[in-house]
């Protein structure tokens, strides 16, 4: 974006960009490429905000596809400090959370992939410092170190390839500088949660540079567990990285990096309605009583009864090594990246206190990753009037999962693998034809083996005569691209449009129930989608107006996603499947308005219809008659023509940010920040899992140094209160189907507080 500058302009830029930690110390003549999260300043003084969302440097404002960018003071606007907050600042992300983060569904302009079987990767990728993540429990913990966030809405499968058919988030970090800087955050709350952070980065020598930051977060929850008493749904998390910045020349320049995190979890789904009569697995003397003492099951439930224990441990780390070479005219980068990951889950599968046999349940695992990657990019200069980026990819990518359930029901004993092993070649062409008339071609290619090995134990222990291991694999060529045309109108006014294609590569159902029928079949075919879109990016009055607009029309094709299969006795699978063909259509809206120097008024939206055209053969939910279009055995329903699920219709976020000056050296922090989320179902149809509209205010007042050294802010979040819930399970299969649902809660479920301090210099 851009602002006009002033004195108080460059005051709050030199903040930033130290807050950034990748700004220059001065302007220089020949000034160096801007680094990922930079502010910077144009010949005429304007601001820029800069995006790498082409795999290129670029202002964003001059970018013809949708991003959004996110700093952290928005973050803090918001009360956005963990990644399953981010869907507060990015009305197109909806992301629901379940018992453990593998589970998590993260989903943008209503598409998203919710899958129990390893190797399946989530429809939005997720990249950090420009290496992706391996898979998606990878990425859910705290936020800590961010320089600023990118979202990439729609398809990118051409330049990031097969994992980012609805969309991309880059997460961005703080980069070493060549001037010491020193930042330590703390924030404590009234229910219970104390988080520090501190980034030292600056010079260790001419040609070295240096970055380490370090984070921990505890969080007691906001839910009880009435069997021992102890607070449930909370976190704790530790979060370290280190880099190295080497100029060995004035062409070459290497940067290491290394990361290590640790914490663990306790998962809570209360139960939030029930009927008087359910028993749990029909068993007559389970009744809601027994199984679940001390709980008051109602919509402002939060309480639960286990006796098993419920959460995850949590332990991974990673380099990265990038290298950037100037070769003339022409930019050389390297990404080479290795990362491991381990995550022990629990959960009372049964989700009550009950210690009969029967209905008794309780699941143990491990999730185990590594991945490792190499890209290689050739970069012309910006500046040209035709410009390109060139590039290749490699990606090795590793899975196990040892998994128990039992004894009482849902019984299973498994152990799996999946690998995944990408070669990719890329390529965009930006050629300005005519004078400010610009034509984008780009084009991916590449190959994919996947594979697999599954060993039922629970088979082989009960029928060692009976088959019990499987293996196998496949592969896959698929041709990605992207077209496109902007005009830039004026210096503030550019119009664009673009076709897109999107993939998702194939992957084997590798949960409970694979036999040799799943074997036969193969892996579940790609998720392909055409996008077209069509956009204005505009400024206004002096650059003190932004208004950015985006129409988006989106056909998928073999989605991938996770059914349950309900039998007429109750029992039920979950599995892997294609969804026929969908469409997700609508209207982006990006705005910000600075009318003095001391206010600014941001606002973002997103208006949404996504609909299945063809699913005939869909699963039906729990306790849906064939009144209510449930049919067959096993049961299915028609939802074609029906809304998808975690999609609704409006997402509106706005923030008021007033700094006024108290005196000479400092200023008053104001802010309040809204955000509003339209109705939506969190399973097709479903009435016991309809979330209802809702909006949360949070609030912001403190102080703070004229030059941002230090502040001190209180905040209150969900000021009035509003209860809602981040996702909701309908198990009345496990309770005589008779009406059960339990919920997850946010962390702003209810009204908190606390104070955030910051020292920065």
């Amino acid at each position: 974006m851009h602002y006009r500058r002033s004195r108080q302009a460059r005051c709050l830029i030199a903040a930033s960009a130290a807050a950034l930690a990748a700004a220059p110390a001065a302007a220089q003549t020949q000034a160096p490429a801007p680094r990922p999260g930079t502010v910077t300043e144009d010949a005429d003084g304007a601001i820029i905000v800069t995006t790498t969302a082409q795999k290129r440097f670029e202002n964003l404002q001059n970018v013809p596809m949708p991003v959004q960018v996110v700093l952290p003071s928005q973050l803090d606007a918001q009360g956005a400090h963990h990644f399953q907050d981010l869907d507060k600042v990015m009305p197109s992300l909806v992301i629901r959370p379940a018992n453990h983060p593998v589970n998590y569904n993260v989903a943008m302009r209503g598409i998203g992939t919710f899958a129990y079987a390893i190797g399946v990767e989530s429809s939005v990728a997720v990249t950090v410092d420009g290496a992706p993540v391996a898979f998606l429990a990878r990425a859910i913990t705290d936020l800590p170190d961010v320089a600023m966030i990118e979202v990439l809405r729609g398809p990118q499968s051409t330049l990031y390839g097969k994992s980012a058919s609805a969309g991309l988030i880059k997460i961005m970090t703080t980069q070493p500088t060549d001037q010491l800087h020193i930042r330590a955050n703390a924030r404590i709350t009234g229910d219970h949660e104390f988080a520090e952070q501190l980034s030292v980065t600056g010079p260790l020598t001419d040609t070295l540079g240096f970055v380490f930051s370090g984070g921990y977060t505890h969080w007691d929850g906001n839910a009880r567990n009435l069997d021992n008493g102890k607070r449930a749904n909370g976190r704790e998390t530790l979060n370290s990285r280190a880099k190295l910045r080497w100029k060995a020349s004035p062409g070459l320049t290497f940067t290491l990096s290394g990361n290590y995190l640790t914490g663990n979890s306790t998962a809570a789904r209360p139960f939030v309605a029930m009927s008087p009569d359910a028993r749990l697995r029909g068993d007559p003397a389970l009744t809601s009583a027994v199984v679940l003492p001390g709980v008051v099951i109602g919509p402002d439930n939060q309480n639960v009864a286990y006796n098993a224990r419920s959460g995850t441990q949590y332990h991974g780390g990673g380099g990265l090594l990038r290298t950037e070479l100037s070769l003339g005219t022409l930019n050389l980068l390297s990404l080479t990246s290795y990362d491991r990951f381990k995550l022990d889950d629990y959960f009372d599968y049964d989700d009550t206190a009950a210690r009969k046999r029967v209905g008794n349940a309780r699941e143990i695992g491990t999730f185990r990753s590594r991945l490792f990657s190499q890209e290689v990019r050739l970069l012309s200069p910006d500046d040209a009037a035709f410009r390109y980026a060139l590039g290749v990819y490699y990606a090795n990518t590793g899975f196990e999962r040892p998994f128990d359930r039992g004894p009482g029901f849902a019984l299973s004993n498994l152990y799996a693998t999946a690998g995944s092993r990408q070669i990719a070649g890329f390529g965009q062409i930006d050629w300005e034809f005519v004078p400010h008339l610009t034509a984008t071609a780009g084009g991916r290619i590449q190959n994919e083996r996947v594979d697999y090995t599954y060993a039922n134990r629970l088979l082989a222990r009960r029928d060692p005569t009976a088959k019990s291991y499987f293996a196998g694999h496949d592969s896959d060529n698929v041709f990605t691209y992207r077209l496109g045309l902007d005009y830039q109108a004026t210096r503030d006014l550019m119009l664009f449009g673009s076709y897109a294609t999107g993939y998702k590569g194939q992957a084997y159902d590798l949960s409970t129930g694979f036999d040799q029928k799943r074997a036969d079949s193969g892996p579940i075919r790609p998720e392909r989608s055409r996008d077209k879109e069509i956009g204005v990016r505009s400024q206004w009055f002096d650059r003190h107006v932004t208004f950015n607009l985006t129409f988006f029309n989106t056909h998928y094709r073999d989605l991938q996603a996770q059914t349950i299969e309900t039998f007429p006795d109750g029992t039920f699978i979950n599995r892997l499947t294609n969804v026929g063909r969908l469409v997700t259509r609508g209207i982006e809206v990006e705005s910000s308005v600075r009318p003095t120097d001391d206010v600014t008024l941001t606002g973002n939206a997103t208006y949404l219809r996504a609909n299945y055209v063809s699913f005939p053969s869909a699963p039906c939910y729990a306790l849906q008659s064939e009144a209510l279009g449930c049919t067959g055995n096993p049961r299915r329903q028609n939802l074609s023509g029906e809304r998808l699920p975690q999609a609704p219709t409006w997402r509106i976020n706005a923030i008021a940010d007033y700094s006024p000056a108290l005196d000479d050296q400092r200023r008053g922090v104001i802010q309040v920040a809204w955000q509003y989320q339209g109705a939506l179902y969190y399973a097709p149809r479903d009435p016991q899992v309809l979330q209802n509209a809702y909006h949360i205010v949070n609030v912001n007042l403190g102080v703070r140094d004229q030059a941002h050294r230090w502040e001190a802010v209180a905040f209150l979040d969900n000021v009035f209160d509003q209860r809602h819930y981040s996702a909701m399970v309908n198990v009345a299969s496990n309770f005589d189907n008779r009406v059960a649902t339990v919920a997850m809660l946010p962390r702003d479920y209810r009204r908190y507080g606390g104070l955030r301090v910051g020292l920065n210099f």
